[in-house]
């Protein structure tokens, strides 16, 4: 997945490109990201320096934890990046994404956190709160 990717939020207030090697799709269904976004995470990483964002005046920064905040468009609402602060990376909500993005699913965590609406049988690896190389916010 080394080529450029597009995309923008709903109303197309902000929109993105991005550069190079993007992860496979990380799946999270902590409470957070879930009342963010009605359901649970789909997001890739990108390095810092491998994305450029126009309309960065109409992104809104909510500070959920010490960890990390979370970027949406301040118009329209769309959630769209999840941007650690001592990491330069930025993981990219999948969804906003323009096709085709030749993203795959890699793996699901916070599974123990997970709404009690759904079950998860894609048969990707689960992970109950993070892997053992993801750097995520410990709730």
């Amino acid at each position: 997945m080394g080529d450029n990717h597009s995309g923008s939020c709903l109303c197309g207030a902000v929109r993105f490109t991005t550069k190079g090697q993007l992860r496979g799709v990380i799946y999270c269904h902590c409470s957070q990201c879930r009342k963010q976004s009605g359901h649970f995470y789909a997001a890739t990483n990108v390095s810092d320096t491998d994305i450029q964002v126009e309309g960065v005046e109409n992104i809104t920064w909510y500070e959920a934890s010490s960890f990390a905040r979370r970027g949406f468009c301040r118009i329209c609402g769309s959630v769209l990046f999840w941007k650690p602060n001592d990491d330069a990376y930025v993981s990219v909500l999948a969804g906003s994404f323009d096709k085709p993005t030749q993203l795959q699913g890699e793996c699901h965590i916070f599974v123990s956190d997970k709404g009690d609406y759904y079950s998860i049988d894609d048969g990707l690896p689960q992970f109950e709160r993070s892997t053992p190389t993801l750097k995520v916010a410990q709730e």
